[in-house]
C-alpha cells in the first residue's frame, strides 16, 4: 500500500512546492470576504499535506504547512517579505518587562525565601543567577512544567522583582502605555483579520465532534474513503492492559504496541489503524469489548482523515500564534482582544470561554498547546490578564466540575490555571470583591461533599473508589482557597469586608458541616469488627490547617472583620450546641462547699468526635480580640455576656478526656482507627489547629469562670468526680476493687487530668494568651525540642509546624538560643542548647509525646549530675498572662485545686493504704511550684495602689478542716521529704520548701505593702498551724513505722509471686491455694475456724485473672464469667507403646478412652497455653 502511495505523495508535493506565498497573500489583500478564501486555501490544502498515511511525517508537514499555509498569513500580516517585516516589529517593539518563560518539566525553579510574595513566585536560572536573591535564603525545586518566570512582576517580590536583564527593559516603560502605538494601523488591522479568522478556525475544528464530517465552509467534494482509528488516553488503563489490547486489535508487535501506548500517553492520542471506514471500525470495537470487562472501556474513535489533518493543523497553528506574537507587544495585544471578543451567542461566546469550556473533552496534546498559547497571551498583557481573571471567575464552578468528572492530572487541566490568577495580590482583591470569589470555591467545594449523615455532617464512611478518587480531586479546590487568601490585604475597602465576610458565611457552613463529623463509641465486650474510614476526615483537615490559620490571619488585620466574624462564628457553634443537651440528665456536683449544675455524660459510654473546627475557629479569634486588644476597646460590640463558659469547654474538654482514656487503654478495642485519629490530633502537621485550639478553649473557658466550678466539671468528665469527692473513697477503692486494669486506668487519668490543668497554667506563650510575640513562641518550642537532644537543622524543621509559605521561623531565632556544632569527618552538624537556656525548660511542655517527655527529663537530670547540681525541674518562671487571661492563674488556689492536691499527697503519705503513682505525685509537686513561681511573680510585680489576691503559700499552710482534720499541704510535703520510697523526687520537695520559705521572706520584708496589714496575724497563725502540723507529723511518722515492719513481709511475697509466677504454678494446687488464703484473706487464729457445720468460716478463694491474646481484655475465672479456652492439638503417641505394630481395624469406632493392656496406642494433648475467651476464638 505504502509503495503505491509513494509516486503520489511525490507528485503532490511537487504542486505544493509550487505554491507562491507572497501571491497567496496579495489575493487575501484584494478580496472582498477574507474569511471565505483562507477557509477555502485550508480546506483544500490542509488534507494534502497532513495525515497522507498510517504513520505521520512531522519534518516534511512542518516544511508543507510553513511553505504553503503559514507563509501567506506571515507575508499577509506583515505586507511584505516576513524575513525583514519581523524584524521591525521587533525593533519598534518596546519589550515587556516580564520574562514569562514557561517551564519545562524538570526544568529548576527558584524561589527568594526572603523576598517571594508566596512560595509559588518563582525565577528561571538565568532570572536567578542574575538577581539580587542568588544571596539570600532560596529554594530550589524542579518545575512539573506548566508555570512561568515572575521575574518582573512587581506584586511577585516584596523587593528585586527585576533581574539585570530585566531591568534595562523598565527605565523608560510606562505601565500605561498602548503596546498598539508601535504598529502602524495598516498592521493592526491586518493582523486583526488574519488572527480573528485563524484563532476562530483553530478553536472550531479542535472543539469539533463529529467523526466523519467537517464543517461546512471546510468540505471538499472529492472525499476519500481513508479513516483513523484513533485511540485516546485516559489515567485508569495500565501501559499493559494498552499494550496487550492493541496487540490483539491491529495485529502488531509488542515493539509497535509500546511505541503507540507511549504516544498515547504523551500525547493523549494516537491513530492505531489507517485504512477504509470498515477497517478502522474492526479494530475499534476489538479494543472497547477487550477494555471493558472491569473499567470504563478505553476511548476510542473512528475519525477521517481529514478532520485528523484539519486538528493537526490546528494545534500547529496555536504554536505559530505563540511564536508570532513574541515580536511585539501590540501583536500578543490583538490576539487577547480576538481571543476574549464576545460572540454572536452572548456570555461564553468568546474564543477563550470556548475552549476552556470545552477543556475536559481535548487530547492531552490540545489541552498543553492552548493552555501555553493562554501564558504567553492573555497572562502576560496585565490588562487582559484582568479581563481574562473575570471569565475565569464567572466559568470556576464549571471548570472545576469538568475537572472532577475527567480523569486527567491537574497539570492537564485549565483548572490548574488558578494558580496563576488567585495569587496575583490585586487580581486576588479584586476577583473578591467582584465577583464573590471566596463563596464560589467554598460552595463549589461543598457541592461536591453531598455525603451527609442525618445532622447534616460530612460522611465518608464506606466511600467507593469512585467517590475517593472524586475526593481527592475536591481538595483542589482548597488549594485554590489558599491561593485567593495567601497575600494579606493592607487597606480594607467596604466591598471587602463584606465580601469576605460572606466568604467566612460560607466557610464556617463548611467547618458546620465538620464539626463532629466521624463520631465514634467506645468498643465494650468485643473488638470492633471493621476499622472505620478516618483518613478522609483528617486529609480535610490537614488541607483546611492553612486555610483556616489564614481566615484568622485576615480578621486580625481589621477591628471591624474581627467582631463580625467572632459573632458569626459565635452563633454558628450555638446552633451547633443547640438541642445537644436536651433530653441530657442534668446533675448537680458538689467539693468543699462549692456546687455546679452539669449534664450527666460519660465519654466512656456515649458517642464523642475529635473533630471540632468551629470550637477551634472560635478559640482562635477569642485570642486575636486579645492580641488586637479589640476586647478592651470596644468591650459593647462583642457578645462576651452571651457567651456560656461551660458550652464552650463542653467538647474540647470531651476530646481530651478521649486522648487520656485512649492513654489510659480503655479504648483498645476500637483498633488503630482511633490510635491514629489521636496521633494526628497531637502531630505536628495538624496539632495548630486542633490540639492547641482546644487547650486556648479550655483556658478561654476557666478565665470567664469560677475555677472550682471548672475543675469539678473537668472531675465529672475524666469520670474522677467520685474518687475526689468522697472522703476515704480511695482507700475503699483500693481495698475493694483488687483489678487492677481499673486501678491503673484511674491513675493514668489522674495523671492525665493534672497534666491538663498544668497545661491550662503553663502554656501561655500563644501571642493573646500571654503577653509574649511569635518570636518567643518559636524560640520555647526550638528549647523543648533540643532539650531532648542535639539536633541537625532538617530534625528541627520537621519538628516544627510550617506556616502557608512553609516556612518554620527558626532561621530568625536559633542563634539566640542554640550553638552549632560542626560536623567531623563523618556525621551532621548539630545545634546544641544553650546553657543559659535551660531554665526554660519546662518537665511538661505540651508538645512532647511521651517518649520525648521521659528522654527530655532524663537528658536534663543527666545534665544536672554532670554540673553537680540537684536533679530537680522546677517548672520555668512564665510570662505574664494577657488580660482576657488573667483569672486563670486562680485555678491554683481554688479549693477544689487544693483539695485534689491535699487528697494525692495524703495518698502518697499513707502509701500501703491507696492505689496512687509517682508521676501523679510528681505533676501536683510540679502545680504547687507553679502556684509558688506564680505568687513570687506577683510579690515582685506589685504596686502600692494593688493588694495581692494570690494567697496560696497561706492556703498550703492551714490543716484539713473537719472531718478530716488533715494535715496542711506544706506539713504533708516535710513528711514526703524524708520518705525513703520517694528518693527521686527529693530535690523537688527541697526546692518547693525552699521557694515557700523565700516567699515568706519576700512577705515579711514588704511592710510598706499593703499586704502588710494582714500579714502578722496570718503569720502567726501559720507558725502556730506549723507547730501542730509538725506535733501530728511525728506521730504519723512513728504509726508509719509499726505499719512497715507488719506489711514488709506482705509486700515482700507479693513481689516474689509477681517476679516467680512460673515457679508457683508447678507447685501443687493445695500449697497455691493456701498462700491464696495466706496472700489474700486477713490473718485469722486456728481457734476461731470452724470446719463444718452452719457456723462454717468462709475461706475466700483464690482469684485467678487471665488475659484473652486476642482481644487483651483481663477477664476474672469465674463459673459465671465469660468461658474462656485454650487452643489444643490432639494427636496419636505412641510414646508408651508396647506393640507398635498393632494396626486398629476401624478407627471410626475405635474408642481412644479405653486402653488395652498392650497400650498400642494413645492419645498426646498439646497446648501453647495462650488462653482466649471462646467468642474472639470462634470469629
Amino acid at each position: 500500500m505504502a509503495s503505491e502511495l509513494e509516486p503520489e505523495v511525490q507528485a503532490i508535493d511537487r504542486s505544493l512546492l509550487e505554491c507562491s506565498a507572497e501571491e497567496i497573500a496579495g489575493k487575501w489583500l484584494q478580496a472582498t470576504d477574507l474569511t471565505r478564501e483562507v477557509y477555502q486555501h485550508l480546506a483544500h490544502y490542509v488534507p494534502k499535506i497532513y495525515c497522507r498515511g498510517p504513520n505521520p511525517f512531522p519534518q516534511k508537514e512542518d516544511m508543507l504547512a510553513q511553505h504553503v499555509l503559514l507563509g501567506p498569513m506571515e507575508w499577509y500580516l506583515c505586507g511584505e517579505d516576513p524575513a525583514f517585516g519581523f524584524p521591525k516589529l521587533e525593533q519598534a517593539n518596546k519589550p515587556s518587562h516580564l520574562c514569562g518563560r514557561v517551564f519545562k518539566v524538570g526544568e529548576p525553579t527558584y524561589s527568594c525565601r526572603d523576598c517571594a510574595v508566596d512560595p509559588t513566585c518563582v525565577l528561571c536560572m538565568e532570572c536567578f543567577l542574575g538577581s539580587i536573591h542568588r544571596d539570600h535564603r532560596y529554594r530550589m525545586t524542579t518545575s512539573g512544567g506548566g508555570g512561568f518566570c515572575d521575574c518582573g512582576d512587581t506584586e511577585a517580590w516584596k523587593e528585586g522583582p527585576y533581574c539585570q536583564k530585566h531591568e534595562l527593559n523598565t527605565s523608560e516603560i510606562e505601565e500605561e502605555e498602548d503596546p498598539l502605538v508601535h504598529l502602524s494601523e495598516d498592521v493592526i488591522a491586518r493582523t486583526y483579520n488574519i488572527f480573528a479568522i485563524m484563532f476562530r478556525y483553530a478553536v472550531e475544528i479542535l472543539t469539533w465532534e463529529k467523526e466523519s464530517e467537517l464543517p461546512a465552509d471546510l468540505e471538499i467534494i472529492e472525499k476519500r474513503d481513508t479513516y483513523y482509528c484513533m485511540l485516546f488516553n485516559d489515567e485508569v488503563h495500565t501501559y499493559e492492559q494498552v499494550i496487550y489490547t492493541l496487540q490483539k486489535a491491529v495485529n502488531c508487535t509488542q515493539k509497535e504496541a509500546i511505541g503507540f501506548a507511549t504516544t498515547v500517553d504523551r500525547d493523549g492520542r494516537r491513530s492505531v489503524r489507517y485504512g477504509d471506514f470498515q477497517y478502522c471500525e474492526q479494530a475499534k470495537s476489538v479494543i472497547v469489548r477487550n477494555t471493558s470487562r472491569q473499567t470504563k472501556p478505553l476511548k476510542v474513535q473512528v475519525m477521517h482523515s481529514s478532520i485528523v489533518a484539519h486538528q493537526n493543523f490546528g494545534l500547529k497553528l496555536l504554536s505559530w500564534l505563540g511564536s508570532i506574537i513574541g515580536y511585539s507587544d501590540g501583536l500578543r495585544r490583538i490576539l487577547c482582544q480576538v481571543g476574549l471578543q464576545e460572540g454572536p451567542d452572548g456570555e461564553n461566546s468568546s474564543l477563550v470561554d470556548r475552549l476552556m469550556l470545552n477543556d475536559s473533552k481535548l487530547w492531552k496534546g490540545a489541552r498543553s498547546v492552548y493552555h501555553q498559547l493562554f501564558m504567553s497571551s492573555l497572562l502576560m498583557d496585565l490588562k487582559y490578564k484582568k479581563l481574562f481573571a473575570v471569565r475565569f471567575a464567572k466559568n470556576y464552578e464549571r471548570l472545576q466540575s469538568d475537572y472532577v468528572t475527567d480523569d486527567h492530572d491537574r497539570e492537564f487541566s485549565i483548572a490548574d490555571l488558578s494558580v496563576q490568577i488567585f495569587t496575583v495580590p490585586s487580581l486576588a482583591r479584586m476577583l473578591i470583591t467582584e465577583e464573590n470569589l471566596m463563596t464560589i470555591i467554598i460552595k463549589t467545594f461543598m457541592d461536591h461533599l453531598r455525603h451527609r449523615d442525618a445532622q447534616g455532617r460530612f460522611q465518608f464512611e464506606r466511600y467507593t473508589a469512585l467517590q475517593a478518587f472524586k475526593f481527592r480531586r475536591v481538595q483542589s479546590l482548597i488549594l485554590d482557597l489558599k491561593y485567593v487568601l495567601i497575600s494579606k490585604p493592607t487597606e480594607w475597602s467596604d466591598d471587602l469586608r463584606e465580601k469576605f465576610l460572606e466568604g467566612f458565611d460560607a466557610f464556617l457552613e463548611l467547618l458546620k458541616c465538620m464539626q463532629g463529623m466521624d463520631p465514634i463509641t467506645r468498643q465494650v465486650g468485643q473488638h470492633i469488627e471493621m476499622e472505620p474510614e478516618w483518613e478522609a476526615a483528617f486529609t480535610l483537615q490537614m488541607k483546611l490547617t492553612h486555610v483556616i490559620s489564614m481566615m484568622q490571619d485576615w480578621c486580625a488585620l481589621d477591628e471591624k472583620v474581627l467582631i463580625e466574624a467572632y459573632k458569626k462564628c459565635l452563633a454558628v457553634l450555638m446552633q451547633c450546641h443547640g438541642g445537644f443537651t436536651d433530653g441530657e440528665q442534668p446533675i448537680t456536683l458538689s467539693i468543699c462547699g462549692h456546687s455546679v449544675e452539669t449534664i450527666r455524660y460519660c465519654v466512656s459510654q456515649e458517642k464523642v468526635s475529635i473533630h471540632l473546627p468551629v470550637s477551634r475557629l472560635l478559640a482562635g479569634l477569642h485570642v486575636l480580640l486579645s492580641k488586637s486588644e479589640v476586647a478592651y476597646k470596644f468591650p459593647e460590640l462583642l457578645p462576651l455576656s452571651e457567651l456560656s463558659p461551660p458550652m464552650l469547654i463542653e467538647h474540647p474538654l470531651r476530646c481530651l478526656v478521649l486522648c487520656a482514656q485512649v492513654h489510659a487503654g480503655m479504648w483498645r478495642r476500637n483498633g488503630f482507627s482511633l490510635v491514629n485519629q489521636i496521633y494526628y490530633y497531637h502531630n505536628v502537621k495538624c496539632r495548630r489547629e486542633m490540639f492547641d485550639k482546644d487547650i486556648i478553649m479550655l483556658q478561654t473557658g476557666v478565665s470567664m469562670m469560677d475555677p472550682n466550678h471548672f475543675l469539678m466539671i473537668m472531675l465529672s468528665r475524666f469520670e474522677l468526680y467520685q474518687i475526689f469527692s468522697t472522703p476515704d473513697y480511695g482507700k475503699r477503692f483500693s481495698s475493694e476493687i483488687t483489678h487492677k486494669d481499673v486501678v491503673q486506668q484511674n491513675n493514668t487519668l489522674i495523671e492525665e487530668m493534672l497534666y491538663l490543668i498544668i497545661m491550662l497554667v503553663g502554656e501561655r506563650f500563644s501571642p493573646g494568651v500571654g503577653q509574649v510575640n511569635a518570636t518567643d513562641e518559636i524560640k520555647r518550642e526550638i528549647i523543648h525540642q533540643l532539650s531532648i537532644k542535639p539536633m541537625a537543622h532538617s530534625e528541627l524543621v520537621k519538628s516544627l509546624p510550617e506556616d502557608e509559605n512553609k516556612e518554620t521561623g527558626m532561621e530568625s531565632v536559633i542563634e539566640a538560643v542554640a550553638h552549632f556544632k560542626k560536623p567531623g569527618l563523618t556525621g551532621r552538624g548539630m545545634y546544641e542548647l544553650k546553657p543559659e537556656c535551660a531554665k526554660e525548660f519546662s518537665l511538661y511542655f505540651y508538645h512532647f509525646s511521651r517518649a520525648e517527655q521521659s528522654k527530655a527529663e532524663e537528658a536534663q537530670r543527666k545534665l544536672k549530675r554532670q554540673n553537680r547540681e540537684d536533679t530537680a525541674l522546677p517548672p520555668p518562671v512564665l510570662p505574664p498572662f494577657c488580660p482576657l487571661f488573667a483569672s486563670l492563674v486562680n485555678i491554683l488556689q481554688s479549693d477544689v485545686m487544693l483539695c485534689i492536691m491535699r487528697t494525692v499527697l495524703q495518698w502518697a503519705v499513707e502509701h500501703n493504704g491507696y492505689a496512687w503513682s509517682e508521676s501523679m505525685l510528681q505533676r501536683v509537686l510540679h502545680l504547687i511550684g507553679m502556684a509558688l513561681q506564680e505568687e513570687k511573680q506577683h510579690l515582685d510585680n506589685v504596686t502600692e495602689e494593688h493588694v495581692v489576691t494570690f494567697t496560696f503559700t497561706q492556703k498550703i499552710s492551714k490543716p484539713g478542716e473537719a472531718p478530716n482534720n488533715s494535715p496542711s499541704i506544706l506539713a504533708m510535703l516535710e513528711t514526703l521529704q524524708s520518705a525513703p520510697y520517694l528518693d527521686v523526687h527529693k530535690d523537688m520537695i527541697r526546692w518547693i520548701l525552699k521557694t515557700f520559705n523565700a516567699i515568706k521572706k519576700i512577705r515579711e520584708s514588704s511592710s510598706t505593702s499593703p499586704v502588710a496589714e494582714t500579714e502578722g496575724t496570718i503569720m502567726e497563725e501559720s507558725s502556730r498551724d506549723k507547730d501542730k502540723a509538725e506535733r501530728k507529723r511525728k506521730a504519723e511518722i512513728a504509726r508509719l513505722r509499726r505499719e512497715k515492719i507488719m506489711a514488709q513481709m506482705s509486700e515482700m511475697q507479693r513481689h516474689f509471686i509477681d517476679e516467680n509466677k512460673e515457679l508457683f504454678q508447678q507447685t501443687l494446687e493445695l500449697d497455691a491455694s493456701t498462700s491464696a488464703v495466706l496472700d489474700n484473706s486477713p490473718m485469722v487464729s486456728d481457734t476461731a475456724l470452724t470446719a463444718l457445720g452452719p457456723a462454717q468460716t468462709q475461706v475466700p478463694e483464690q482469684r485467678q485473672f487471665v488475659t484473652c491474646i486476642l482481644c487483651q481484655e483481663e477477664q476474672e475465672v469465674k463459673v459465671e464469667s465469660k468461658a474462656m479456652v485454650l487452643a489444643a492439638f490432639v494427636q496419636r503417641s505412641t510414646v508408651l507403646s508396647k506393640n507398635r505394630s498393632k494396626f486398629i481395624q476401624d478407627p471410626e469406632k475405635y474408642d481412644p478412652l479405653f486402653m488395652h493392656p498392650d497400650l498400642s496406642c494413645g492419645t498426646h494433648t498439646g497446648s501453647c497455653g495462650h488462653i482466649m475467651h471462646a467468642h474472639c476464638w470462634q470469629s
